[in-house]
């Protein structure tokens, strides 16, 4: 178990310092959001709850930027270990391959604090964004809980997304949609009742949900819950379609095609 963790403390280490270094996913994550959060702090500002509207908008923004960074960062990443030629090496080495692709997917969903932080900051020099959270301690336990949950996600996408012949394009066309169907910028309640069951299988839904509760007010213990029992399905696809990715490529001798 020690050693588990001390090889996904130092992947995940490794993988955010590398990501950071990265012009593109520093961009996604910080540029990106503050103009969704700053065109959303218009449209609340004019509304009739200015106040907990824009501190509702910053935080969706933010979390619109984590998402993106899991979707293009971990729904990629065996393609670019594949072109980048060291798909051989994650593979060959003993520990088994879902132990060093998981700190891999969630350091991309860690790069998304940038943000969160981003937008928060932005908020609060540009237009006096007030950050007196209601339930600060419950605040952390929301945010790595999302973190970690929608990393679990990518585990998913980075294992599925590989069997795609037009990954790319699947990763471009669940940006939006999935923004819109997790209530991350506007409310649940006015999308249709069937994208409801759609929402409840996503990690970003309870995660914005746990973070809002705990920042404005309300219960944020079970939108955890759900994202604590949301990562662990995860975790089982993520490890049953590795497992099968792995197999499938040392079978048809397609490992270091790229």
């Amino acid at each position: 178990m020690s050693q588990a963790f001390r090889l996904f403390w130092t992947g995940w280490v490794f993988n955010v310092k590398n990501l950071t270094m990265s012009g593109f996913f520093i961009l996604n994550a910080t540029i990106s959001p503050i103009f969704f959060a700053t065109i959303a702090h218009y449209m609340f500002a004019s509304g009739a709850r200015p106040g907990s509207g824009l501190v509702y908008a910053s935080l969706g923004a933010g979390m619109m930027g984590i998402w993106s960074s899991v979707l293009f960062g971990s729904g990629g990443l065996i393609q670019w270990q594949r072109w980048q030629g060291t798909l051989e090496y994650v593979i060959g080495v003993p520990p088994r391959l879902i132990v060093v692709v998981l700190p891999m997917t969630v350091a991309t969903a860690s790069i998304g604090l940038y943000s969160i932080a981003s937008t928060l900051l932005w908020g609060r020099i540009i237009f006096g964004l007030p950050l007196d959270f209601v339930h600060p301690a419950w605040f952390v336990v929301a945010l790595v809980g999302s973190i970690v949950s929608l990393g679990l996600l990518g585990l998913v996408l980075s294992s599925t997304f590989v069997l795609l012949r037009n990954a790319n394009s699947l990763s471009n066309l669940l940006e939006y949609p999935v923004w819109l169907v997790t209530g991350l910028l506007i409310s649940l309640s006015l999308l249709p009742g069937w994208t409801r069951p759609i929402s409840w299988v996503l990690a970003p839904t309870w995660g914005i949900r746990g973070i809002r509760y705990a920042a404005l007010g309300g219960d944020p213990v079970f939108p955890i819950v759900m994202c604590a029992a949301l990562g662990l399905i995860y975790l089982a696809i993520g490890h049953y379609t590795l497992g099968y990715f792995e197999v499938r490529a040392r079978k048809s001798a397609t490992l270091a095609l790229r």
